[in-house]
Parts: C-alpha cells; sequence; structure tokens
C-alpha cells in the first residue's frame, strides 16, 4: 500500500509542469546565415566577409554564417534568401541592377522590390577597358569604330543581364550607334585574361574589377560611368566628360527577406551604419578597391525602386533577352 502511494505520489511530481526555460532572444539562439549568391573572392563575397564581423560587434550574440549559394547569376541564392524565415536569422548579400534586371528576362522565385532593404555599401561604376596597345584611345574611338563597322566591334561583359550588358545598352543608346556585339562571360576573372589577349575589342566591367591591371599599364581605362571621377580612377574621365549622359554601376549591400520583425532590421541597420563608418573598415575597403556608398533602409529602397523603374523602361524599348 505505501508502495502504491509512493508511486501514485512520484507520478503526480511527473505530471507537474516544468518551469518554462527563458528562451535566447533574436539573435543569440542560433548563427544568422549570410547568404552571398555569387562564388568566393569576388567583388560581392568580400564585401560581407569585411563588414559582417563589424556588424557582429554591434549585436551582442551575433554569429554570421556566410555562405556561397551560387548559380544562374545571383539567381538561385536570391532565391534562397527571399524564401527563407524572415525571422533574421538569414540575411544577404546583393548587387544592384541584377537584382532588379533578372525577374525581367526570366521567371525567378523572387519579387525584386519585396526583400527587406538593409544597407547598400559599394557602388562600382562601369567603365570601358582596353588593352594597352589598344587602337581605341577614348570613347570617341569607340563610337566611331561601331559606326564604321556596324556589327563587328566586340566587347566583354559578366554576362546577359549584368550591369555591365545594361551599362552598353545605356552606352549604345546615348552615342546613337549601331549594336556592337556582347562576349558574355560568367564573372570579370574569366573575362580579364581574354581581354589581356586581344580576344575582344574592349571589356565593360567595373572600375575596380581590374585597377591593378591599369596600374600595372597592362589595360588602360577609357571612361567610367560615374557621376563624378573616382577617387581610385582620378585620371580617368566620366562618360559626361566625353560627351554621353551615362551613368551606371553595381550597387552591393545587403537584404533580407520580407516581412522581417521591425526591431531586427531597425538593430540590423543601426549596426551597419556604425560599421560603414568604422575608419578600419574604410581604410580596408580603400586597400581592397571598394568605394563606398552608404544607403541604409528606406533610403536603400528608394534607391533601388529608381533602378527597377528606368530598368522597366528600358525593357520597353530594349529588351535584352527574347
Amino acid at each position: 500500500m505505501t508502495t502504491r502511494r509512493a508511486l501514485i505520489a512520484g507520478a503526480g511530481v511527473l505530471a507537474a509542469p516544468l518551469p518554462l526555460r527563458a528562451q535566447p532572444a533574436w539573435p543569440a539562439d542560433r548563427p544568422v546565415e549570410v547568404i552571398v549568391p555569387f562564388p568566393a573572392g569576388g567583388g560581392v563575397d568580400v564585401m560581407t566577409r569585411l563588414v559582417m564581423p563589424l556588424v557582429a560587434a554591434q549585436i551582442p550574440g551575433l554569429r554570421p554564417v556566410v555562405v556561397n549559394r551560387t548559380g544562374a547569376a545571383g539567381q538561385i541564392g536570391l532565391e534562397a534568401l527571399f524564401n527563407a524565415a524572415g525571422d533574421g536569422y538569414t540575411i544577404g548579400a546583393t548587387t544592384i541592377p541584377a537584382h532588379n534586371a533578372i525577374p525581367l528576362e526570366r521567371q525567378v522565385r523572387y519579387r525584386a522590390m519585396d526583400f527587406t532593404f538593409l544597407a547598400n555599401i559599394v557602388e562600382d561604376a562601369n567603365a570601358f577597358y582596353v588593352r594597352a596597345e589598344s587602337p581605341f584611345r577614348s570613347v570617341a574611338d569607340v563610337v566611331a569604330a561601331a559606326r564604321a563597322r556596324p556589327g563587328q566591334v566586340t566587347y566583354g561583359t559578366t554576362g546577359i543581364g549584368s550591369d555591365d550588358h545594361l551599362f552598353m545598352l545605356a552606352f549604345e543608346a546615348a552615342a546613337n550607334v549601331p549594336p556592337m556585339v556582347q562576349i558574355p562571360f560568367a564573372g570579370a576573372a574569366p573575362l580579364i585574361p581574354q581581354l589581356l589577349g586581344g580576344n575582344m575589342d574592349l571589356a565593360a566591367i567595373n572600375v575596380n574589377d581590374a585597377l591593378q591591371l591599369k596600374r600595372e599599364g597592362k589595360l588602360r581605362i577609357l571612361a567610367q560611368a560615374a557621376a563624378r571621377r573616382q577617387p581610385e580612377a582620378a585620371d580617368v574621365p566620366t562618360f559626361r566628360e566625353e560627351g554621353l549622359d551615362v551613368i551606371a554601376g553595381a550597387s552591393r549591400g545587403i537584404v533580407g527577406p520580407p516581412n522581417m520583425p521591425a526591431p531586427v532590421v531597425a538593430r540590423l541597420e543601426a549596426a551597419f551604419r556604425t560599421a560603414v563608418n568604422d575608419e578600419g573598415f574604410r581604410r580596408e575597403a580603400e586597400r581592397q578597391f571598394m568605394p563606398l556608398r552608404p544607403l541604409f533602409g528606406a533610403e536603400y529602397k528608394a534607391f533601388a525602386q529608381g533602378v527597377d523603374d528606368n530598368l522597366r523602361r528600358l525593357w520597353q524599348v530594349r529588351p535584352w533577352r527574347g
């Protein structure tokens, strides 16, 4: 009898609810995945790996883990990011205008303007690169050749619908020249050796994609599509200085899935502001040839919306696929 009562009493103890264990608040309970939709070692990847430790230093418990999810010119990684839970445990890098251009040319599993825009960090202007021995000495030479030899002047880009390709469409329209022949590559790394080897007339890439080769005298920049000369290439004229109203480039930043919690967004935005203004970060960005253009939250989204609107107008006039 005593044994039976003891068992019943013991069962009662086991059945009693356990005290609720306090759940750690974001982001302490698990790492934050930071998706980079491009290969390791590229400009977007370097930017992400450089800034995230400084962001983590501003938010106790934040443990960022950078993951490269590549494919389809960034589409694979952007889709994974967009469809992740909007709980603050997944954010990722992107590059504009490709971010907005991809959905115009093919079916994707994301809506470009529905991401949570956290911080743009870098803006790298497009430029015309040529070999040191190229007969093209100026933008005017390129225009003259395109008109004299329609459909024969060749240029390399980092892919159809990339910022480089869209820049070339804008150039052709501003210069009123017939379409030149694009040679698309999977990135600047495979493109540059082909330019050095003389397998194309020029390359439409970002200023900082081959700046070291310019400094070594192996390549030249004819012009940069910036509103004003980038400090890294202060000796290179802008397209506006050459008489063509062309401004284009790649803007690289960090976004999150839709509908992230407002308190999490606010903490991340504040952390990115502090990180990008860190003197050590700015010195390293300069060493890495990363021209900074910080934009945060609503300002970043407004910038992206302007790009989106312009691309849609361009698509109606000059669709680059199909």
